[in-house]
């Protein structure tokens, strides 16, 4: 069974919770207006062969006419300690498995041992996962070593979807542990860490199999290539400044799809340029050279330029804009690099590129709460999060199969680890909800341009085959992907 169910609690049980820290209050009646009806049955209940997955159940009593489920976010806790929410989801879970059961028992099912077993297992991996959290938050290395040992002989890599996004958040917790001071100190220092660089080459091959397999960039290419082909409309010459060229995905696929699809639209055909903006230029002068011979074999009029920047230093300018050409901003998976604690950053870029008033800006984003002032929110809302991409992963890929080992291991831990591990400039994956960016690219002057291509869209997802899970819906203007109505990734567009 996959544990993909954490909401940004986790689902303890009080009187089992393997922690020194229990003096904290206990929110009563938590879920006095939770629980469902359920008719008494005699007997031990049996589970269903194949049933709902506990999230499934807590998450339908909140959604409804298909829309994603969206959790109250625990980085800014105002009324309630983290521990009541942590007793609040307990609860909610505890409720949620009083129906699986009633329900199993009415059914008749013959392998509830093993089914209990497993959700067990899964519990006891959850408790020991939020005891660890919290041990390291209040800096007890002592505690929290302890229970990174248990940890480490239960969070299987090759084990279940939730053991192996478990394994993932050890080794952030580990590299955290590793930075706190002990107890009687103040602050959070930055030691040299031993800790061995990932190969370019391997990244770049996990990079290339999340494209491939999952369709989180895919669906941020499709989006911004629609809306880019929207701007084309009457236009003769478009310039696309690319930010960080998609993370320097090999072969520059978004604009190869781009470039044919201009080729086959009737009319004459445009010229197109393209500026990447990124600090490896080697790399994205070889992505150019490639667009650059395929666009002529296409009879494309294409121009490849690089800025050798990262958006932390972008000058206004780095972005030169010929008179007479329409000035499209495209950012998959950038922006969220450049939001700091000050804000400075990201308001600098956003202003360089209105001053350029682009015609379009497409932004596509990891649509989740890891920007939170508060680790233990970060921490429940990452686990939240990548619980449904594993989950993802488990049911597109067998058990052990090596190119989900490399995608797992080599990009979505490296993310895991970044959330979890790193703080101050080190921590760069600073995913922020929709709402979020809504309200950041309101006050940076920017006004929103509503997608209006929803049909498209999911027509797009079946054509590519996608895996019975995914869902697509709108969102105030903006689409959003995400696997069994968990929202994983949020595309919108903006203009001046």
């Amino acid at each position: 069974m996959a544990y993909s169910f954490l909401p940004e609690g986790s689902y303890t049980n009080r009187r089992k919770f393997p922690t020194q820290y229990s003096s904290l209050p206990i929110l009563e009646n938590a879920t006095a207006n939770w629980f469902p009806n359920c008719s008494e049955a005699d007997g031990d209940f049996k589970r269903l062969k194949k049933t709902t997955s506990v999230g499934e159940l807590v998450e339908s009593n909140a959604s409804s006419n298909g829309s994603l489920v969206r959790v109250n976010s625990t980085s800014s806790l105002s009324r309630l300690q983290f521990r009541d929410h942590i007793w609040t989801y307990s609860q909610r879970y505890l409720a949620a498995k009083a129906v699986e059961e009633a329900a199993a028992a009415i059914n008749g099912s013959e392998d509830g041992e093993k089914e209990e077993q497993g959700n067990e297992d899964g519990m006891k991996l959850v408790q020991l996962l939020i005891s660890c959290a919290e041990a390291v938050a209040c800096r007890d290395k002592s505690h929290a070593s302890f229970l990174l040992s248990e940890l480490r002989a239960n969070a299987l890599v090759f084990g279940s979807s939730f053991q192996r996004v478990a394994s993932c958040f050890v080794q952030g917790l580990a590299d955290r542990l590793a930075l706190v001071q002990p107890l009687g100190t103040v602050g959070y220092v930055v030691p040299k860490l031993n800790i061995v660089e990932i190969g370019s080459e391997r990244k770049d091959d996990a990079l290339r199999l999340v494209y491939e397999i999952c369709p989180h960039i895919q669906f941020g290419h499709f989006v911004s290539n629609s809306s880019i082909m929207e701007a084309f409309e009457g236009e003769s010459s478009v310039h696309v400044v690319d930010l960080g060229m998609t993370l320097g995905l090999p072969h520059g696929y978004q604009w190869r799809s781009l470039i044919h699809s201009l080729v086959k639209r009737a009319g004459p055909l445009p010229r197109l340029r393209i500026t990447g903006v990124g600090p490896c230029v080697e790399k994205l002068q070889a992505i150019g050279n490639e667009l650059e011979t395929f666009a002529q074999s296409q009879g494309l009029n294409f121009e490849f330029s690089v800025v050798e920047s990262n958006l932390d230093n972008l000058k206004p300018e780095d972005i030169k804009v010929v008179p007479g050409e329409v000035l499209v901003v495209n950012s998959i998976l950038q922006l969220h690099c450049v939001v700091k604690e000050s804000r400075g950053a990201l308001n600098s870029v956003l202003q360089i590129i209105h001053e350029h008033s682009p015609k379009v800006l497409v932004l596509v984003e990891q649509d989740s709460s890891h920007n939170g002032p508060f680790f233990l929110g970060r921490f429940m809302e990452a686990l939240y999060y990548y619980s449904a991409i594993f989950d993802s992963l488990d049911a597109m890929l067998p058990k052990y199969d090596t190119k989900r080992a490399k995608m797992e291991q080599l990009y979505f831990a490296e993310e895991i680890k970044n959330i979890v591990s790193c703080e101050g400039s080190a921590r760069i994956e600073r995913h922020e909800r929709v709402d979020q960016w809504r309200r950041r690219m309101s006050r940076a002057g920017f006004q929103p341009a509503p997608l209006k291509m929803l049909t498209q869209v999911k027509q797009w997802l079946n054509n590519i085959n996608a895996t019975e899970g995914y869902t697509i819906v709108e969102e105030k203007g903006c689409l959003v992907l995400g696997w069994k109505s968990k929202p994983i990734v949020a595309a919108s567009c903006w203009k001046c």
